[in-house]
């Protein structure tokens, strides 16, 4: 999730209607954010002091987004129905757009990448008699924590209507319906001394049924199709059914295998949340709602001069190299275009790429919180903990995007508004993930900060966080819309 803030270039004065500036945010993991000034001092006049009154939690709103987005495409759905209802406009990749000062607008791509922005004024198989469902791992799972739950299917499916024409529906089956059982220890006595060890290709199948049978199939369904060969009826017949449509209507599809346990809160004081997909959602409903909390009012956004901008990409788990990933080109194609739309003729040439070099990206993923049973695994002075605050990540080998300029400003912000922030290093003897900040940063040249919220258990089904770390997180961001022209103003160093 990229959360962005873009400033267009300043024109001299025009005897016209002063021309309103904006900046930019985004959504898979990392924010970005472009400033129309340049950076001078590494201090601030606001004082340190404690906000008059917190603001209400954002914690619910997170469950209910978590127990709607089973899927890429259930996250990018519900995210489109929360613009809408707080007013932005949808546009198309397709058309030309006509953005104006002061408006909020956003778009999708694939319909599991998502960019927001608010403008300133200023297949079958059968075992043993069982029947079975094919999957393919995503990424790097904890897939020991699949086995023995369960399990459903959501995701998209492609349809054919009658007139010829195409277009796709989004299920979710809410009952269990699949499972992957473990094997009884009777069966493998060497389990718990050797550890379980289970074959991805054979042992992780998931079980549907005990037997298949045959659907009843007209002239036409003899000739079959595709779909029809590569899925059993049983699961065509339970898709349908989920729709609303005939079996012989789909002919593709793209589903995810999802724990039917919804998302809730836990521990003895209910301080935990307990759910699947926290890595990444929990950012991106952060990052959705400043966006949306902070551009809500006419007044938050007539004296801004730059635009505020969430991106949320898809495929971060296995690269980003897809045109719905970071790796694309869609968050700076978007900026081009408000730029273009926006700017005046007297700006000149070169009017984006004066915007990047004043801009600021926040990439936000998770951070790995400190495990009390594997304190070990963390570098000694450098141990994120629950409901301690964002952590800021640093690697000297660029796996994150974070600079000593970059990470002060955004601590900068946590100390103005008296919220508390954590730093994580990973350890030398250990291997360093990466997240899309070093995508996005390298990509334009844009400064950037790595930041997440602290988790245990990730990419497990059934990951946790801190639900005080995801109010500290959304103030964090939202503050960062908000005041972060006023601190890169008084920076003066190079960058």
């Amino acid at each position: 999730m990229a959360l962005l803030r873009l400033h267009l270039p300043r024109p001299p004065p025009l005897p016209a209607q002063p021309y309103s500036r904006s900046p930019l945010s985004s959504y898979t993991s990392s924010w970005l954010r472009l400033p129309a000034v340049s950076p001078r001092l590494l201090c601030s006049t606001h004082p340190a002091s404690p906000l008059d009154a917190a603001p209400p939690s954002i914690v619910a709103g997170l469950l209910d987004y978590l127990n709607d987005s089973w899927t890429q495409f259930h996250a990018t759905a519900e995210a489109k129905r929360q613009l809408l209802d707080a007013g932005f406009k949808l546009l198309s990749e397709s058309d030309d757009w006509d953005l104006q000062p002061g408006g909020r607008y956003f778009f999708t791509r694939n319909m599991s990448c998502l960019v927001a922005f608010a403008i300133g004024e200023k297949s079958a198989t059968f075992k043993s008699g069982h029947q079975m469902v094919n999957v393919q791992t995503y990424g790097s799972g904890l897939w020991h924590t699949w086995f023995d739950r369960d399990l459903t299917l959501a995701g998209r499916v492609i349809l054919k209507a009658a007139d010829d024409s195409f277009k796709h529906k989004l299920v979710k089956i809410t009952r269990p319906l699949i499972r992957v059982p473990t094997l009884a220890i009777h069966l493998n006595r060497t389990v718990n001394s050797d550890g379980f060890k289970p074959n991805l290709e054979t042992h992780l199948v998931p079980l549907l049924a005990t037997k298949h049978e045959e659907a009843t199939m007209n002239s036409d369904d003899k000739s079959s199709s595709s779909t029809k060969v590569a899925h059993h009826p049983l699961f065509l017949q339970i898709l349908s059914e989920e729709i609303g449509c005939q079996s012989n209507e789909i002919i593709g599809m793209e589903l995810n295998v999802c724990d039917t346990q919804p998302s809730c809160l836990g521990g003895g004081y209910n301080e935990f949340i307990y759910s699947g997909r926290l890595d990444n959602l929990a950012s991106c409903y952060c990052a959705l709602r400043s966006l949306m909390d902070s551009s809500k009012a006419a007044e938050q956004l007539s004296n801004e001069k730059a635009i505020r901008m969430v991106a949320m990409f898809d495929n971060e788990e296995v690269g980003s190299d897809s045109m719905q990933g970071a790796g694309a080109s869609t968050m700076f194609q978007a900026m081009r275009r408000i730029v273009d739309s926006l700017m005046h003729q007297s700006m000149g040439e070169g009017a984006l790429e004066r915007a990047i070099h004043s801009s600021f990206l926040v990439s936000a993923d998770m951070a790995h919180a400190l495990h009390p049973n594997y304190s070990d695994k963390h570098e000694e002075c450098h141990r994120p903990e629950l409901q301690k605050g964002l952590v800021i990540k640093h690697n000297a080998n660029q796996r994150y995007a974070t600079s000593a300029i970059t990470a002060f400003l955004f601590k900068e912000i946590a100390r103005i508004q008296n919220l508390p922030v954590q730093e994580f290093v990973v350890r030398n003897d250990m291997g360093c993930g990466s997240t899309i900040g070093p995508i996005l940063a390298s990509g334009v040249g844009i400064r950037t900060v790595d930041c997440g919220i602290p988790q245990l258990s990730m990419h497990s089904i059934r990951e946790m966080c801190g639900k005080e770390d995801v109010d500290t997180t959304y103030r964090h961001f939202k503050a960062f819309f908000e005041m972060f022209s006023d601190i890169d103003r008084k920076l003066n160093v190079d960058f």
